[in-house]
């Protein structure tokens, strides 16, 4: 298990701004590599209310759980990299594994490890490279119907990275658009599909 401090810069864009940034940074989408996160939480969804984001992630046949909790500048993940029959077991029976972040769930959050379920995927081609010293992100993704479009810079400070994000976003003539993370905007096409999820506006 390793913890570290995320400083990123989101924004959604067009099918069109996607396509001319890719070309402008002489990439293609068929570089992009497949990620699917597979979203968790409690029942009430005590996680979310706390600001927190539990995932899987899938990405060359490698397995990573991953915990998010608000930190100041940035969020505080925690990782835990898992076996293909521990993420199976997880998203089959919502039960973490001993140790590790169900530590931090019950300690940090007064969360039951056992009570953690599965809500579903979010399937990501993302293509990426270095920028500004930092690490920018082309995602393509598609969930429960909806294929979307993000650009995010990832920095170490948060006062430069904002600065070189939205010069970049000046420079290319995209629009600052308000930006939810990709698991919010997951439950919000699932509540809009099921009306089971309860999101504070």
């Amino acid at each position: 298990m390793h913890q570290e401090i995320e400083i990123e810069f989101k924004n959604i864009i067009t099918k069109d701004e996607y396509s001319r940034l890719l070309k402008a940074f002489q990439h293609t989408a068929d570089e992009g590599v497949i990620q699917i996160n597979h979203y968790l939480d409690t029942p009430d969804f005590h996680l979310k209310q706390n600001g927190c984001a539990l995932r899987i992630r899938e990405k060359n046949k490698a397995y990573q759980l991953t915990l998010k909790q608000p930190a100041g500048e940035g969020l505080l993940e925690t990782h835990e990299t898992i076996l293909q029959s521990d993420m199976n077991r997880i998203l089959d029976e919502g039960r973490l594994l001993d140790g590790g972040i169900s530590s931090v769930l019950k300690t940090s959050l007064n969360i039951d490890p056992t009570t953690v379920q599965y809500f579903g995927s979010l399937t990501t081609k993302r293509v990426q490279f270095s920028y500004e010293n930092g690490l920018l992100v082309l995602d393509e993704s598609n969930y429960l119907g909806v294929t979307d479009y993000e650009l995010e810079y990832e920095a170490s400070s948060f006062k430069e990275g904002k600065i070189v994000f939205e010069r970049l976003l000046h420079k290319y003539e995209i629009p600052i658009r308000p930006t939810k993370n990709k698991i919010v905007r997951f439950y919000e096409q699932k509540k809009a599909l099921e009306g089971d999820y309860k999101h504070e506006s």
